[in-house]
């Protein structure tokens, strides 16, 4: 199974992923991970997107589907994958769809978390105290980050939701549910 989750920042979106990719015996393929994984080795691609990462901004499309083709074309990935933050944009979204097609495959289901913003701020806060606590903070856990993606969410990301609706593909589940529901309804979805 090939899925995506779709979902604002702070929405679940790496926490349901990483359920789902345990429960369906898939992996998860996060393009936030393997891009901080990239500026903390200080490879040319981490070099490149380091700044725009801190800012809040979105990584250049073509960095990030090159990242993603390399990662869906593993061997652990050909049974199947989930895509936590990617596509973030229509560009990404069709760039992904001609890989799998040259590979003759496609998207199974789109998920897509919906969280209220004012929510997500609170989520966010809350992540950043408590990898503050554990030595893990990230540097775009603040709230001038968050509005920023935020608004690069409503312009870029959300079309992504009318795109994959008129294919066919997407499911909204509320995100606002506990953890527990929202990976039941999760997983309601992949079943209707």
């Amino acid at each position: 199974m090939r899925l995506v989750l779709l979902g604002a920042p702070g929405s679940g979106k790496g926490t349901q992923a990483a359920r789902l990719a345990k429960r369906l015996a898939i992996p998860r393929l996060s393009t936030g991970d393997m891009l901080r994984a990239a500026v903390s080795e200080g490879t040319p691609i981490g070099t490149r997107v380091k700044a725009a990462m801190e800012r809040g901004e979105l990584v250049p499309d073509d960095l990030v589907v090159a990242i993603v083709a390399e990662c869906i074309s593993l061997p652990d990935a050909k049974s199947g994958f989930i895509l936590d933050g990617f596509p973030r944009t229509v560009v990404q979204a069709t760039a992904l769809d001609d890989i799998l097609r040259a590979a003759d495959l496609r998207i199974d289901r789109v998920l897509e978390l919906d969280v209220d913003e004012a929510a997500l701020l609170v989520r966010i806060l809350n992540r950043a105290d408590e990898a503050k606590v554990n030595g893990f903070a990230r540097a775009d856990d603040t709230e001038a980050a968050l509005r920023m993606r935020l608004e690069e969410y409503r312009g870029q990301t959300r079309p992504l939701a009318d795109y994959y609706r008129g294919q066919g593909l997407l499911k909204s589940i509320n995100g606002l549910q506990s953890i527990n529901k929202v990976a039941n309804s999760l997983l309601e979805a992949l079943d209707a």
